[in-house]
């Protein structure tokens, strides 16, 4: 997963203003107690932020990739 898709699901999935203020202000614990935006700023992988978030929040595996049918879902790192 590249950056710019990491984004698109972040609109896509969660909502642009709510979802973008999800990643600046929600600290996960699976990301070493920092905000899904410190962890890329800090070369975590986007997938490995994206799992992490949609944990968090209880978003179920199928709705994790929005509406593109086509989209490859990256597996998770843990």
């Amino acid at each position: 997963m590249r950056h710019r898709e990491f984004w698109l699901l972040v609109d896509e999935v969660l909502g642009s203003a709510h979802g973008r203020a999800l990643v600046r202000e929600l600290v996960l614990p699976r990301l070493d107690d920092r905000t899904p935006e410190q962890a890329l700023d800090a070369g975590v992988e986007p997938r490995d932020v994206w799992h992490a978030l949609c944990d968090e929040l209880d978003i179920p595996d199928p709705q994790r990739w929005g509406d593109d049918r086509h989209r490859q879902a990256p597996p998770s790192r843990r």
